[in-house]
């Protein structure tokens, strides 16, 4: 089976919040990264978590157009990064008649998986 992956742009979360959370499930069997992203308290993991779930959804229809057996308890995180995004530059009145600028910043997520087997051949690969 190929690969499945999963992407989600324009995200309100900071890039540095939302490392801290696909570092959690980065090599983790699906059922694992789910269950980790579940119970995290990081306001990221929600959002991840849907990402996950839709690359699941991605590669088992993937698998039923190409005729492949496909078994979600095979599927690894093979891999997950956050870049960063557009930044929202707004502006907050201050003493004086001045202006501090804030930023609120937006972050891309990609979420990259693969069975087992071909994860375990693409680094025999390298």
């Amino acid at each position: 089976m190929v690969e499945s992956i999963a992407r989600v742009r324009h995200i309100r979360i900071t890039p540095q919040k939302a490392r801290r959370v696909v570092d959690l499930i980065r090599g983790k069997n699906v059922e694992e990264a789910l269950a980790i992203l579940k119970f995290a308290p990081q306001a990221a993991s929600e959002p991840i978590f849907k990402l996950v779930a839709s690359a699941v959804a991605n590669a088992r229809v993937k698998a039923e157009k190409e005729n492949l057996r496909f078994n979600e308890d095979e599927l690894v995180v093979a891999r997950a990064f956050v870049d960063e995004g557009a930044t929202l530059k707004r502006f907050r009145p201050r003493a004086q008649g001045r202006a501090f600028r804030i930023n609120k910043r937006t972050s891309h997520i990609t979420v990259i998986l693969q069975t087992a087997d071909e994860l375990a051949a693409s680094k025999g690969a390298k």
